[in-house]
């Protein structure tokens, strides 16, 4: 008995999916637990994992074709029982075949004279990681041109670099060119190309105008003296590097030798969070949505886009704690190797484009969220101190809320609390 394989539901409010890779072909045997493909959602790319045994007898979604409904069928093993191998065909399959053969072996010259030569398989299968094929897509770079340089030849990003400036070096310099040669060797520049939208483009277009057109957003900005935080980090930088012995890599499960101002940000906000409850929630038809936990989401940039994985319950963790989880929920999201639980939910956002030199800016509400925090970069500015000006460390930050949620005046309340954590970073740690 064949055995449907279908699109699965990677996450809520997933509808579709697209096969990036297959990593079993027609014929193989597979085993409950092996990865049949790999299937880029609108936020990451996902392991399909088999879970019945048996021979992959058609794959009917091929890689990279148009994405697919959850639900839809995109191969059928045959059961374990079956004829296995390559080569095998069901009984109806073989039945068929007996009774076409005389017409096929009288047909056969004719056809192997008129029929064009298949294109060679390859010899060998394509490995590429994720984040590598996206690079490959966009930089316009043939995969099935390269030899991977990362573990058993994966091809990974570095690959998919070095190839697109080969490419760009191979052109002809038109500075040794003649002027007929230069303007044969140089076409004409298009007036505009059209870039189709890739998943997560399309997802983040209509979460957007979503936000927009059904949240009623306010906003509210201050600006905070970061001159006791920027000390603080400093020293903080200073002991974590001389217990890690001046390296500049510590392991995984010890605390990080340097905190990044993001990472002292985000803490002052769960904390700040805790103490103004009332930004911690939601609207929904039947009533507002208060939250237990404090679920940051972290605004990552992508080369696709943007996708904001979470910092569960990040008020319960320490600095060195949540440095760790945002570390390798960057890495994670950037590789493309995020679950959706890691991404899915979440009661606020933190957008920082202060690393950017970006002063301040106003972000949108990721909904169903009710706020998001935008942070600008930390500068240098005129400071009134007591009578006299001084020069200080300034950072303007800017919350956009729902007002069917939260408040001017509970809005207000929670800048407070953050203004007053990053001011008296002392405070974090009582």
């Amino acid at each position: 008995m064949d055995i449907e394989v279908v699109m699965p539901a990677m996450g809520a409010g997933t509808t579709q999916g697209k096969i990036l890779q297959w990593l079993k072909q027609s014929g193989d045997t597979v085993k409950v637990g092996d990865i049949l493909a790999e299937i880029e959602t609108d936020k990451a790319v996902i392991e399909l994992e088999a879970v019945d045994s048996g021979v992959l007898d058609r794959i009917h979604v091929q890689a990279g074709d148009a994405e697919v409904p959850v639900g839809d069928v995109i191969a059928t093993l045959l059961r374990a029982s079956a004829p296995a191998g390559a080569g095998a065909v069901s009984g109806r399959a073989q039945a068929h075949a007996a009774e076409a053969a005389p017409a096929v072996a009288a047909s056969a010259p004719i056809a192997a004279a008129l029929a064009p030569r298949p294109a060679p398989r390859p010899a060998h299968r394509l490995f590429a990681s994720p984040s590598a094929r996206r690079l490959a897509r966009i930089m316009g770079v043939d995969l099935n041109t390269l030899s991977g340089s990362g573990p058993n030849g994966r091809i990974v990003r570095v690959d998919i670099e070095q190839a697109a400036g080969q490419v760009s070096h191979s052109a002809p310099d038109s500075a040794v060119l003649s002027d007929p040669q230069r303007e044969a060797a140089v076409p004409a520049a298009p007036s505009a190309s059209l870039t189709p939208h890739t998943p997560m483009r399309a997802t983040i277009a209509r979460r957007l105008v979503q936000s927009k057109q059904q949240i009623p957003h306010f906003y509210l900005t201050v600006d905070c003296r970061m001159d006791a935080m920027m000390a603080a980090r400093e020293q903080l930088n200073a002991n974590a590097q001389a217990r890690s012995g001046g390296g500049t890599i510590s392991a995984d499960n010890a605390a990080p030798n340097r905190y990044s101002l993001n990472d002292l940000l985000l803490l002052t906000v769960a904390r700040a969070a805790q103490r103004v409850p009332e930004v911690n929630a939601q609207w929904t038809d039947d009533g507002v949505l208060r939250h237990e936990h404090v679920d940051i989401s972290v605004a990552v940039a992508l080369d696709t886009g943007l996708i904001t994985p979470i910092l569960r319950n990040a008020a319960a963790l320490g600095l060195s704690g949540l440095s760790r989880q945002v570390r390798l929920l960057t890495e994670q999201a950037r590789a493309g190797r995020l679950r959706p639980e890691q991404y899915e939910g979440g009661s606020l956002t933190v957008s920082n484009l202060g690393m950017h030199g970006v002063k301040s800016f106003a972000a949108i509400i990721n909904p169903p969220q009710s706020v998001i925090l935008a942070a600008g970069a930390v500068t240098r500015q005129p400071v009134v101190q007591g009578d006299a000006l001084a020069i200080g460390h300034v950072m303007s930050l800017t919350l956009s809320a729902d007002h069917r949620v939260v408040d001017g005046a509970v809005g207000a309340r929670f800048l407070k609390e953050v203004r007053h954590f990053l001011e008296h970073p002392i405070e974090l740690i009582l």
